[in-house]
């Protein structure tokens, strides 16, 4: 068992973070703006409701006694970033040193940074059209984790659907990528909770897809 928490839990990803972590065995707190989106219930769940900022108590709070923070903030369907990486990013860190929480696990996106030019080309088109809001306030947090001291790994995905969870991906600092290139959000919160014990990409990056 582990404690754990959440960030995004009310997300499309999160929310199956939130529960396959529940299922596990594991201690969950959820951080959320707006807990009305969050529907499950548990003995073993706790939902802490408040910003993610320096001066926010309840963020500190929820922080505190954790074992690992799985982050899967992000904008969901928008198109505009309204930079919630580069905010929440920063005070997210300080909460983690301040609470001593070494682990961090972050969701980022295929070919974000440097792994621009791995990805296949229908995903390039997407990040350079249709996200070119989004990918870079990304960029911004991954350099920001790259940078911190923590043990971090960061998880860029696939193009994300609502498949069902098969446990069957391909994961690699560097994937030789599919022409259409997916993943499930529910394989995707798989990965990213086996990553709180697993130590292969550490202070790495992962990629992932089917």
């Amino acid at each position: 068992m582990k404690r754990l928490l959440i960030l995004g839990a009310t997300g499309g990803t999160g929310l199956h973070v939130v529960s396959q972590a529940l299922d596990a065995g594991n201690e969950v707190t959820a951080y959320v703006r707006h807990p009305a989106k969050l529907q499950v219930k548990h003995e073993r769940l706790r939902v802490v409701v408040g910003p993610i900022a320096d001066d926010a108590m309840p963020f500190r709070e929820a922080m505190s006694g954790q074992q690992a923070v799985i982050s899967t903030l992000g904008r969901g369907l928008s198109l505009q970033s309204e930079h919630v990486i580069e905010r929440c990013v920063p005070p997210m860190l300080a909460a983690m040193k301040a609470g001593g929480v070494g682990r961090l696990i972050f969701t980022s996106a295929i070919g974000v940074g440097d792994a621009y030019a791995e990805a296949p080309l229908l995903s390039k088109l997407v990040a350079r059209v249709l996200l070119r809001d989004i990918y870079p306030d990304k960029l911004i947090g991954e350099n920001l984790v790259r940078n911190s001291d923590l043990e971090w790994t960061i998880v860029q995905p696939a193009g994300l659907t609502n498949g069902r969870l098969t446990r069957r991906y391909r994961a690699a600092e560097h994937l030789r990528h599919r022409m259409v290139a997916t993943i499930s959000r529910a394989d995707l919160a798989h990965f990213l909770l086996s990553q709180v014990d697993d130590r292969t990409y550490v202070r790495r990056i992962a990629q992932l897809e089917y």
